[in-house]
């Protein structure tokens, strides 16, 4: 191995994932400080967050099987790490929501997760993904013991939240996220 990666405790192929899930926030703030963005800003920028939350989260899930059907163990150590990116977009795209569209008001919010189906969709993935991520430490595995392996099995209802989010939010039912849907449950048998 490479001795500057394993002084960080990486193999390439994590390197790779750490710095593939990094990217597209790179791209996002490269595109918002050289005025790349469209007439809305905002809302590129909050679609985009979510997306790449959503192929972080179906990528995560996919480890699993890829591990299974081609027996490459190495993958299996990419979950959690692609997992935590996916919360970490997931958390910026509800922080724009919450401070940048509706300016911190609880009144507006509750408005909105009572009129809105997406938002109450996204919240309870949100909600979800937070559960997972403060659990997800060796420490955690400890103290949850079986439990923690029935609390982090709720990643598959958080997927099919996250793309019930999306298409109620597109309406039109876009495509894509219907294929990353189609690949979520082909997982989960």
């Amino acid at each position: 191995m490479n001795r500057p990666l394993s002084k960080l405790g990486l193999s390439p192929l994590q390197l790779a994932t750490h710095l593939g899930a990094l990217l597209p926030l790179a791209l996002m703030l490269w595109d918002l400080v050289s005025g790349r963005y469209g007439a809305e800003p905002i809302n590129e920028f909050t679609l985009r967050t979510g997306k790449t939350a959503l192929v972080l989260l179906v990528l995560s899930l996919a480890c699993t099987p890829i591990n299974i059907v081609f027996g490459f163990k190495p993958v299996l150590r990419l979950r959690r790490p692609l997992g935590l990116y996916s919360f970490l977009y997931a958390s910026i795209h509800f922080a724009i929501f919450v401070g940048v569209d509706y300016f911190f008001d609880l009144t507006l919010i509750w408005d909105a997760l009572l009129r809105k189906r997406y938002a109450l969709a996204g919240l309870s993935a949100g909600l979800i993904l937070l559960a997972l991520a403060i659990t997800s430490t060796r420490g955690w595995q400890r103290r949850l013991k079986k439990n923690w392996k029935h609390l982090h099995r709720m990643v598959y209802a958080a997927g099919a939240l996250v793309a019930l989010h999306y298409i109620w939010l597109v309406k039109q039912g876009n495509m894509q996220v219907l294929q990353l849907q189609l690949q979520l449950n082909l997982q989960l048998e």
